[in-house]
């Protein structure tokens, strides 16, 4: 008895036209990929980063009312270790506090720091008199005993730079700093402070 056979579909325009289409966005990808691992070897993009150089107490005055009035400066380097690419700071935003008590903020406006470079900027934060609650009164009181005083600045900025043909590239930059002085002196300690990124 003989076999009936079907008859072999051919295949279609279309189906080819989808598999030639695939093919050349996977090689696409893959060229893609191997030029931006190439270009991040060659290049080795570094994260901008903030550092705390310099504090100084320009004023610690505490009265038996329970009021505070104080004045830090605080010196701070912008650097950008990149020798390919301009690196932009912006969104920055930093809070100067004693004992979790909120003293002040530090902004500052967007700028550039150019290729393989650094910009140092300096704030002076001064206080209106801060009344003080029976806990940080006695905190304030430990501290002008031990002639020891700890602020501490913490915020966030954001970081942005361009390379070639790997593109743009964001990060947060982090920095939480103990800022500790002393009170007689109103020098500040040696500051080794830097941001963190992610």
């Amino acid at each position: 008895m003989p076999k009936y056979v079907l008859p072999r579909k051919r295949t279609g325009p279309l189906v080819w036209l989808v598999a030639v289409l695939c093919t050349v966005i996977a090689v696409a990808v893959i060229v893609t990929g191997v030029i931006v691992f190439v270009g991040y070897i060659v290049i080795r993009p570094k994260v901008p980063f903030i550092s705390v150089i310099y504090t100084h107490l320009d004023v610690f005055d505490y009265d038996q009312a329970g009021l505070l009035t104080t004045q830090v400066t605080i010196h701070t380097k912008w650097e950008n270790d990149n020798a390919q690419a301009h690196a932009s700071f912006y969104d920055a935003g930093f809070v100067l506090s004693l004992h979790g008590m909120e003293i002040a903020k530090l902004v500052t406006d967007p700028f550039d720091v150019s290729k393989n470079s650094s910009v140092e900027l300096g704030y002076t934060v001064a206080s209106s008199p801060i009344p003080l609650n029976p806990e940080l009164m006695m905190l304030v009181d430990m501290s002008l005993k031990r002639d020891l005083v700890t602020f501490e600045l913490r915020g966030t900025t954001r970081t942005r730079w361009r390379v070639g043909l790997l593109g743009s590239f964001k990060f947060w930059l982090h920095l939480n700093c103990q800022l500790h002085f002393t009170i007689s002196t109103m020098n500040g300690s040696s500051t080794h402070c830097s941001s963190k990124s992610n």
